[in-house]
């Protein structure tokens, strides 16, 4: 894989950036830092792989700009083996930070195309600890839950309750809700007690979480 100094220059350039946009956590950066980027975006937009923006990664979908990658994981509060649901593969680049992270991702991506590449990019990196799935992430994985955290990187209109169903008791939920253009970022901790106590994190732009109509629940 090309991944050069120049592009570790650039990393650490990036997470200087964000650093100053109040992301804190230690191995949040250390995982930005290391992730190489423009390896998960089209050649189009390489020059501008290490700029904090979003692009557009085909099927209508986009990869989050490092900000709102970096903002997700530093508020899910994962600890090394901590088993942790992604809804949104897309181009893989967060599971790829949450790889880095140390802890182990199960991802499911609607798009057929998408989560082809992200799977194949992601073995090729190495990265373990990411199971790709091909399904509706309304749905999650029943069959592998609980998980001590889950992500969402797509816009959801709502709080599926299947979601919340398969998270462990003293687990997080971090997700966009809302419809239009502008969502809020909403992280929801699942008490011993088996209730729940939300609270807001500002206004984000995602994308739709879209329902897949053939969802199998298997790897491919």
């Amino acid at each position: 894989m090309n991944d050069t100094f120049k592009h570790l220059a650039l990393r650490k350039k990036l997470v200087e950036e964000i650093k100053k946009k109040g992301i804190t956590d230690r191995a949040v950066l250390q995982a930005i830092e290391k992730v190489p980027r423009h390896l998960f975006l089209d050649s189009t937009f390489l020059q501008f792989a290490y700029q904090d923006t979003a692009f557009q990664i085909g099927e209508g979908q986009t990869i989050s700009q490092p900000f709102t990658v970096a903002y997700q994981s530093e508020l899910l509060e994962v600890k090394k083996g901590d088993k942790v649901l992604e809804i949104g593969t897309g181009s893989g680049y967060q599971s790829a930070v949450l790889n880095a992270m140390g802890v182990k991702v199960y991802s499911i991506e609607r798009h057929k195309n998408l989560h082809d590449k992200a799977k194949s990019l992601l073995e090729e990196l190495g990265c373990t600890n990411v199971k790709c799935f091909y399904g509706d992430g309304y749905k999650g994985l029943p069959a592998f839950a609980p998980f001590d955290r889950i992500i969402v990187t797509a816009a959801a209109p709502y709080i599926p309750d299947e979601l919340l169903q398969q998270l462990k008791l003293g687990g997080i939920i971090v997700i966009p809700v809302g419809e239009g253009t502008t969502q809020v970022m909403k992280k929801i901790n699942k008490t011993i007690d088996n209730q729940y106590i939300t609270k807001d994190y500002g206004n984000f732009s995602f994308v739709p979480m879209l329902k897949a109509t053939d969802w199998q629940g298997k790897t491919s």
